[in-house]
């Protein structure tokens, strides 16, 4: 095929930030300005430090570009350049613009919608990183997706969320830094190292200068009681939890409210909001259980199909969530909705990685 015929099959969907300067000034300027609205980042915590490492890079694939920039504008450090873009059949391809050879690389790239193209396009950023001769690829997953799938519930259905660890880790990843895992035993589908970071502190400060009066933390299903118990202790805060039974598939029935929320206020702890079912029949419950206001918070916010409408319509006083993965445009326009960004959590974690010292004190 020649260069003329190959190129027309290329339709350009993202093209790294500095392989066209003057079009990367005016991209960055009005990415900068948009996430400044949407995000609340924290004023306390500046740069780390100017860096000037050729051995240390970071990557973004086309999921969450805006985190991935930000994590470097804490570091002090250039995104790597990286050209995405698809056949005309729809094929993905990727090309790194940049040496790596012997380099500790990073990939920031959450499997979020669509969900199969962000992972086969994360496999295939490993796998070129891999073949430039990369020392270390380290995945960064603020959203790991299929992790829902993590048990056989049903008879001949997979185990989803492992076959995905053995595709990151076939494909050539050293080892994954993930964030908030739907369940912290996936950690064990994976045969590399696997950093296991918690929204939690970003969440937790956010909440104590509310300084909610009476407050009593949620877990809205019994698999969530670890997380809303270690929230609650942070949070000097009674715990409750909402008995529910699971329907079907994205449906929900939530049975009754277990602990007193009487006068209370009340704040659910969850790691998804997808459709947002279990997350309005909870404050339904705990409304006609007598809850003086009922707050809500998670790390990632899916926001699938009616969730939009259903947090809107519900008596919900505010959802707090993170920007592992972006927002829609409704999802932004939603008053009740607020975003409170983890870019400075990551970028210490991965920075905590490449100097090899201790992960574990994020959370001390």
């Amino acid at each position: 095929m020649d260069s003329a015929t190959k190129t027309s099959l290329l339709q350009p969907s993202t093209v790294a930030p500095d392989s066209r300067p003057e079009l990367a000034d005016a991209a960055g300027t009005a990415t900068a300005t948009s996430d400044k609205k949407a995000l609340e980042t924290k004023t306390d915590r500046k740069p780390v430090r100017a860096r000037q490492d050729d051995k240390f890079k970071i990557f973004s694939g086309t999921s969450n570009p805006a985190l991935a920039k930000d994590i470097c504008d804490f570091l002090g450090m250039p995104l790597g350049q990286c050209h995405h873009t698809q056949f005309s059949d729809g094929e993905i391809y990727v090309q790194i613009q940049e040496n790596v050879r012997g380099a500790d690389v990073f990939i920031v790239q959450p499997t979020s919608d669509p969900v199969a193209h962000n992972l086969i396009q994360l496999l295939l950023m490993i796998d070129a990183l891999k073949r430039a001769s990369a020392r270390r690829i380290t995945v960064v997953i603020s959203y790991f997706g299929y992790a829902r799938q993590d048990r056989k519930d049903k008879p001949r259905v997979p185990i989803s969320s492992k076959l995905v660890a053995d595709l990151l880790t076939t494909a050539g990843a050293d080892r994954a830094l993930i964030v908030d895992l739907h369940a912290p035993q996936i950690q064990g589908f994976f045969n590399i190292p696997v950093d296991h970071l918690f929204a939690s502190p970003v969440l937790v400060d956010h909440f104590r200068k509310l300084n909610l009066p009476d407050l009593t933390v949620i877990s809205p299903d019994a698999g969530g009681v670890e997380r809303a118990r270690f929230f609650a202790k942070k949070m000097n805060a009674a715990l409750a939890i909402v008995d529910k039974r699971r329907t079907d598939m994205n449906v929900t029935e939530v049975m009754h409210v277990i602990g007193d929320v009487d006068g209370r206020s009340c704040l659910i702890i969850d790691d998804i909001v997808d459709t947002a079912g279990t997350l309005v029949k909870t404050v339904s419950a705990l409304l006609e259980a007598g809850a003086r206001q009922v707050y809500a918070c998670a790390s990632h916010p899916v926001l699938s199909g009616p969730a939009i409408e259903r947090i809107s319509q519900s008596a919900l006083t505010e959802l707090v969530v993170t920007n592992t993965i972006p927002l829609s445009e409704a999802a932004r326009n939603e008053p009740k909705i607020k975003v409170l960004s983890i870019a400075g959590l990551i970028a210490r974690a991965i920075q905590s990685i490449h100097e090899e010292t201790s992960v574990s004190r994020l959370f001390t």
